[in-house]
């Protein structure tokens, strides 16, 4: 079986240095969708350097994109390979990320990032590997982040089905709703940031994949959706983000217009996020952010 739990599990963390500076938290920034416009107060406060300040969810592309779990294993030859793990990345679906934030992101830093395979958990007719990276400096913990991939064809072993992360959504209007149009580019440039898979850039990949055209990367929607509730209910105050996940239930093209929903709470908001031009279809779902 090419997913053995028990090995992938007891397996020894991968450690790896990272670093990073203002030039890479800039252009993560803008690849989802910052400085627009370009002049705007709140809006430097993302792209430039003298005002910068770090979007928690800068963590998934840390370390050219090892943040948001692939250090936990090694992609050879279309697989994702490591002890216990040997696996098609055709039959790999990002499900879901998390990131909790263990105080503000700096500018400027280097950190030492460990990975693992922290649960595999049976879904009947898939297996989810949660793929954990950590970050610490030498001030303490930064960042912990957790991937949640499903491998379809792997279940069935006679695991723990895992824990629910559904939220359920409050029966009435949103506090908030924004809309965030996306740019036919935007994907070529978020990929800059680590993600280069060509299902986000290539029209041939895309189609032999089941996509008319490339399709946005789940992570900047991810990061656009963060953006969108700090701008609106934090009052553009990244420091007060203390965690934020979603899960992943549908494909956002380049050139749509994303509609974020929120319900807000004492700390927390409650997200959702869908592509207007597709009759509202749903992009994230169970969406939390905790707040200060």
């Amino acid at each position: 079986m090419p997913i053995d739990a028990e090995k992938a599990v007891a397996a020894e963390p991968r450690t790896a240095e990272i670093s990073w500076g203002h030039k890479d938290v800039q252009l993560y920034h803008l690849g989802i969708g910052a400085g627009v416009p370009a002049t705007d107060p709140g809006e430097l406060r993302y792209t430039l350097e003298s005002r910068l300040h770090v979007l928690p969810s800068f963590a998934t592309v840390a370390g050219a994109g090892a943040g948001a779990g692939a250090g936990a294993g090694t992609v050879v030859g279309g697989a994702l390979s490591s002890r216990g793990v040997d696996i098609d990345l055709a039959a790999v679906l990002h499900g879901g990320q998390s990131v909790r934030v263990h105080r503000p992101i700096p500018v400027k830093g280097s950190a030492v990032q460990t990975s693992k395979v922290a649960a595999v958990y049976d879904k009947g007719k898939a297996a989810v590997l949660v793929l954990r990276t950590e970050a610490a400096d030498g001030e303490g913990p930064l960042w912990t982040n957790d991937a949640q991939i499903f491998v379809r064809g792997e279940g069935g072993f006679g695991g723990e089905r895992g824990p629910s992360e559904r939220i359920a959504y409050p029966a009435v209007a949103p506090g908030h709703e924004v809309e965030r149009p996306i740019r036919p580019d935007q994907a070529l440039l978020y990929r800059l940031s680590g993600d280069w898979n060509p299902l986000h850039a290539d029209p041939d990949f895309a189609a032999k994949a089941g996509f008319d055209r490339p399709i946005l990367h789940g992570l900047c929607t991810y990061g656009m959706t963060l953006k969108a509730v700090t701008d609106t209910v934090l009052g553009g105050d990244v420091t007060r983000i203390r965690s934020y996940r979603t899960r992943f239930v549908g494909v956002v093209f380049p050139g749509e217009t994303l509609r974020i929903r929120m319900w807000t709470g004492k700390d927390h908001v409650r997200v959702e996020a869908r592509a207007v031009e597709r009759d509202g279809a749903p992009v994230l779902g169970d969406t939390f952010v905790e707040h200060s």
